[in-house]
């Protein structure tokens, strides 16, 4: 129901992780919809990653590793299993993704790539955080 919403979600994005659960294949399909949405109106260079999440639960597996890896490698996408529940390969899945994010061109930006910090003086002179 929150599908048309989608794009003010990954507009602009760098990297997107698409998540399915190992134990469900509906979910595996549902992860190959989202894919092609990201394709025809995500960012043109966004990274993708897919995560099959309770990988805990191996043991009542429906989506074979096998077949994650190949859709993965059709796509050129990273692919990791994930266990939200117990942190497993979270750290690992976010290691890859900022690997494969390009670097900012210090051109577009005046200073030299560096995000300047600091407190915004509201209208009022009044500090905000």
């Amino acid at each position: 129901q929150f599908h048309s919403l989608a794009p003010m979600y990954y507009r602009g994005s760098a990297a997107a992780v698409i998540v399915y659960d190992i134990t469900k294949q509906d979910s595996f399909h549902t992860l190959k919809k989202w894919v092609k949405e990201l394709k025809e109106h995500g960012p043109e260079n966004i990274v993708m990653a897919i995560a099959g999440n309770k990988c805990d639960l191996s043991d009542i597996r429906e989506v074979p590793m096998k077949d994650a890896k190949e859709y993965a490698e059709s796509i050129g996408a990273i692919v990791v299993e994930t266990s939200a529940k117990n942190a497993v390969n979270i750290e690992e899945l976010f290691q890859g993704i900022s690997q494969q994010i390009p670097p900012l061109d210090p051109h577009e930006n005046s200073n030299n790539g560096a995000i300047k910090l600091g407190r915004q003086t509201s209208q009022t002179g009044r500090r905000c955080c």
